[in-house]
């Protein structure tokens, strides 16, 4: 009896994996595209409901498309910055800053800007907003709210682009939702502890030389907690939100809680390994100890003491405008 679930082989990167000429047609990027017409649409809604309009100001159907392009720009721009800068371990994009933005590899091939972080795309994001709110004179706070009922929701199809990709799988593990991913790291037959994982989830390695060990799908963890989940809490708080910039706060609190707890379950990237660790020695493909932190976790914990901090100063500002 199999315990584990191979990923599905008609999946693949490519829209169209058959047809040379529409091969830089990705899933990945076309689940951007929902994800931002996600987040339009219910930026839209909440505008409808009166969350951005003041006794003074009646936004217009340009006001929704300028903010959330100019914050898609920014975000992008922070994504992409943070992915070359943070994440890459050759030190490169140091050296040679303009690549960041060159969309082709040493031997003219165009490749895209392949690699984005979730966590520059916020501070960058967040950078978009403040000075869109600023040119037009509007409330952040107000503003920020009503983005952040939409990044949830919009954000679960990034991850499932991760997902068709097939990358950013999580650690080995036995749960009967294991999957087998193509481009995991692949382990010895002859490793006893190898054939003693093999035998528990029912894996027949007979023959075998090297092994492809079932993993958590921690892009769909992240995409159901990070996603759906975190957009639905804040839905339902929306309407019960005690001072503007709340709801903010909720966000990135509740999502650096969220992806702090599934980085156990994710494994980090094997050329950065853990910032922090107890063992520096421990192997990435498994979780050995709670005190060994990745690049991610350090991350979500930063977004969490912001939340805070962010939580506090908007509601004081609130209490002081209110006397």
């Amino acid at each position: 009896m199999f315990l584990y679930l191979n990923y599905p082989s008609w999946i693949h990167p490519q829209i169209f994996p058959e047809i040379k000429f529409l091969e830089l047609l990705r899933w990945y990027g076309l689940m951007y595209v929902f994800a931002f017409v996600t987040a339009y649409l219910l930026l839209k809604k909440c505008s409808k409901d009166g969350d951005l309009n003041t006794s003074t100001y009646t936004v217009s159907e340009d006001d929704l498309f300028s903010f959330i392009s100019t914050g898609i720009v920014f975000l992008l721009i922070g994504a992409r910055i943070f992915s070359t800068l943070i994440y890459d371990s050759s030190g490169l994009y140091w050296k040679k800053p303009w690549l960041i933005f060159w969309p082709f590899d040493s031997s003219g091939s165009f490749t895209g800007l392949a690699g984005m972080s979730y966590h520059g795309g916020f501070i960058g994001g967040l950078f978009g907003m403040i000075i869109w709110c600023k040119r037009h004179k509007q409330s952040f706070l107000k503003w920020s709210d009503a983005m952040v009922c939409a990044i949830p929701l919009g954000y679960t199809f990034g991850r499932l682009g991760n997902f068709l990709n097939g990358e950013l799988y999580g650690r080995i593990t036995t749960m009967p939702w294991g999957m087998t991913f193509p481009g995991a790291e692949k382990f010895s037959a002859a490793l006893p502890w190898v054939q003693q994982f093999a035998e528990e989830v029912g894996m027949d390695i007979s023959g075998l030389r090297l092994i492809n060990l079932p993993r958590h799908p921690s892009q769909l963890y992240e995409a159901l907690f990070e996603g759906l989940i975190l957009w639905s809490v804040i839905w339902l708080v929306r309407r019960h939100k005690k001072f503007d910039g709340m709801l903010g706060a909720v966000y990135a609190g509740g999502y650096g809680l969220v992806r702090f707890v599934i980085e156990y379950f994710r494994e980090p990237d094997a050329d950065i390994g853990y910032r922090i660790a107890k063992d520096s020695s421990a192997p990435i493909y498994t979780n050995t100890s709670l005190l060994n932190f990745s690049t991610g976790q350090i991350l979500c914990f930063l977004m969490i003491a912001f939340a805070i901090i962010y939580a506090v100063c908007c509601y004081l500002y609130s209490k002081k405008n209110n006397k």
